[in-house]
């Protein structure tokens, strides 16, 4: 589980815990990492492993899931939930705001899967990857064009390898959140203007919160959801159904 220190990976995780499974935490902050683990412990009595890591570093994500399986003794699901985004006019995007986005929501998410992938095959034994996509997938608002690229690139790499990896019993779908209150989204939130629009555009009138995506999430990771591979679920209180 990577960006699972707070927010939404942490939120997943202790979901997953609490419907038994152990978990793997991937993050930044050792410190928020410790905490996160103590927390889903506690709650759950689930084993939590945690690997402070920076994902920005692609190089080393190949040798950070081969530390994990050997650690965790193996690796059934994988939830990409790490993210960033950089806010301002399109026109005005250098590469060296736009590059950090691209790696971190959508190379870093490939080099999991492919790792994941890899070892599946080795073992012989099946897995599911899930992706934190985005409401942005199904439209795009203005001065988020790095964040809005990797989302929807997240979506279309989701179905390309649902479909080539199906042979090997991995399926992979992606999880697409509306305006949920996390640290990534706490700007907007306190933008009265900003807050006014999303409860406008939302038809269940609220943000959504990280426990919202739990549900999706254990149907995705369990033999529930065995069936359903290359799917996009928008948890987004309905907006994307709205005019």
């Amino acid at each position: 589980m990577t960006g699972a220190s707070r927010g939404i990976g942490r939120a997943i995780a202790e979901g997953l815990a609490s419907y038994g499974a152990d978990v793997a935490l991937v993050a930044r902050s050792e410190e928020q990492l410790a905490a996160a683990a103590l927390g889903i412990a506690n709650a759950t009595g689930r084993r939590v492993w945690v690997f402070p890591a920076d994902l920005g570093d692609l190089d080393a994500i190949p040798g950070l899931f081969d530390v994990i399986v050997r650690q965790a003794g193996g690796v059934d699901i994988l939830v990409n939930a790490a993210g960033t985004t950089f806010r301002g006019p399109s026109e005005d995007l250098e590469l060296a705001q736009f590059d950090p986005v691209m790696a971190l929501n959508l190379t870093c998410p490939l080099l999991l899967s492919q790792a994941m992938c890899r070892y599946c095959k080795a073992v012989g034994r099946p897995g599911r990857i899930i992706n934190i996509a985005s409401l942005l997938c199904h439209a795009a608002r203005p001065t988020i064009a790095a964040y809005t690229s990797s989302k929807m690139a997240l979506v279309g790499l989701t179905k390309t390898l649902a479909v080539e990896w199906a042979r090997y019993n991995i399926s992979v779908n992606a999880i697409a959140p509306g305006y949920i209150r996390t640290d990534l989204t706490a700007a907007l939130q306190a933008d009265p203007a900003f807050d006014r629009w999303v409860l406008s555009r939302t038809p269940l009138g609220r943000w959504g919160l990280p426990e919202d995506l739990v549900g999706v999430a254990v149907l995705l990771a369990s033999e529930a959801g065995s069936f359903i591979t290359g799917q996009v679920f928008y948890v987004d209180g309905g907006w994307s159904a709205a005019l």
